[in-house]
């Protein structure tokens, strides 16, 4: 693909005039405060630029752009901070991966069917499941086609019941989906210690509980009673579980979990500003038949040498679309290869390093936190690699977090309340939080 565009404005207003459009009406939906107005950008107000001051202008804009590389994040809420090896890149990029993000041909490609065979083994192996598909878009679209897979399999079912300690953003996506196909849901609350099951419900007409371990707030839900309570009311029990923390903690798959799905960017995959992620989504033997998206199977070719097939294509491409599980759930296989060879290269030990390096530094950070008198813990239960505190009323979180930024620091997100979410990764130093609670305590008591 060129990086040269032929097509200008007048151009693209021919081409939009012949389907009844504008270029305007193409950017309708945008509120007016978040556009950007012409005579905001720099040079653009003057004149069309050529060639070459076009590309320094972008370099310039780009320079301007600052990264975890730049910065000490704290940042966590679904997306986190790890170290990725050098080899992981270099692998990932050699000629045999440069193809799309998802391949839509996969069953020419034997290499491609034993990558993508390799990654539902790890995810099988790290969630106790017995089945895996090829991967989804990220954490929230695999929860809610988790949802949307419980209603399949429990069709008389009228509503699914979810924790309110799902991610925002998952709560969010599965909520879309449900209300799309005219299906209810309900949102049970935390208790004072940041847990679910408390407010699991009674009755027969759920198709499914779900709850995520650990939680939005980091805290480590108990699957056990999860399954015990779903199972009882006839329900499916779904765990939306951070991969990495299950080289930790005791497997979904252990606790009788019926779907496992969750967001696998911690597993070798950069912040790329957000975006894009990788979903994970695995299920039990007896629901194989409701799961969405591929699923990569091993055999023997004619010769009884070992071969790849894709199996179970439950998408409209390859059966009628009424019978379609999914139209939307291909694969993120780049990014699936790119996690395959992070857990092939770490080892179980090194996974479990990670975690365990990871859960440590946060509870670190966390007492140092507290040990200041400026913060409270919000919930007192074990909790993974993310916390949250309640900020005394003195301090302002959004002024603490806008300070922070001018000492190189990122802060933790603002939630309601005054709570402050952290996370910390293996990548944190004794020395670097050691210096972000200083300069949070001297910044915290000079607004106060």
């Amino acid at each position: 693909m060129s990086n040269y565009v032929p097509v200008n404005r007048e151009k693209r207003a021919e081409l939009l005039a012949e389907v009844g459009l504008s270029l305007d009406q193409l950017y309708a939906h945008i509120p007016e405060e978040l556009k950007v107005q012409r005579d905001q950008i720099k040079f653009m107000a003057d004149k069309p630029l050529d060639e070459m001051s076009l590309r320094n202008y972008f370099a310039e804009a780009a320079a301007l752009n600052k990264t975890v590389e730049h910065y000490d994040s704290y940042l966590g809420g679904g997306y986190y901070d790890h170290y990725v090896p050098a080899a992981v890149h270099h692998i990932i990029s050699r000629q045999e991966f440069l193809t799309s993000y998802t391949p839509y041909q996969q069953e020419i490609s034997q290499g491609t069917l034993q990558a993508t065979f390799e990654w539902q083994t790890y995810i099988c192996r790290l969630t106790g499941m017995d089945v895996s598909n090829s991967s989804m878009y990220d954490g929230a679209t695999a929860a809610a086609e988790a949802a949307l897979m419980a209603f399949r399999e429990k069709r008389k079912a009228k509503k699914i019941w979810l924790s309110a300690g799902l991610n925002p953003h998952y709560l969010e996506t599965v909520a879309t989906y449900l209300t799309a196909q005219g299906l209810e849901y309900e949102v049970g609350d935390l208790d004072q210690h940041g847990q679910s099951q408390h407010s699991f419900p009674k009755g027969k007409d759920y198709a499914a509980f779900m709850v995520q371990s650990p939680n939005f707030y980091g805290i480590v839900e108990d699957l056990d009673q999860l399954v015990a309570s779903a199972h009882n009311q006839g329900a499916l029990a779904i765990a939306v579980c951070d991969p990495l923390s299950l080289a930790l903690l005791k497997s979904p798959g252990e606790s009788g979990c019926d779907i496992v799905v969750g967001e696998a960017q911690a597993l070798g995959g950069g912040l790329n500003y957000g975006g894009p992620s990788l979903g994970y989504m695995t299920c039990t033997q007896a629901l194989v038949r409701k799961i969405p998206g591929r699923i990569c199977g091993q055999t023997v070719d004619a010769d009884g040498n070992r071969a790849y097939v894709l199996t179970l294509q439950a998408r409209e491409q390859h059966i009628r679309r009424e019978r379609a599980t999914s139209n939307i759930c291909t694969a993120q296989a780049l990014l699936a290869t790119q996690a395959t060879i992070y857990m092939s290269l770490m080892g179980q030990d090194g996974l479990r390093e990670v975690a365990a390096q990871s859960a440590d530094k946060a509870r670190y950070l966390h007492d140092k936190l507290v040990a200041t008198g400026l913060f409270t813990s919000l919930y007192d239960q074990p909790f993974f690699r993310e916390f949250a505190v309640k900020a005394d009323a003195s301090i302002d979180l959004k002024a603490l977090n806008k300070a922070l930024i001018d000492e190189c620091i990122l802060g933790g997100i603002v939630l309601e309340d005054n709570v402050w979410l952290l996370a910390a990764t293996e990548k944190k130093s004794q020395a670097k939080m050691d210096r972000f609670v200083a300069v949070v305590e001297k910044l915290a008591r000079k607004e106060a």
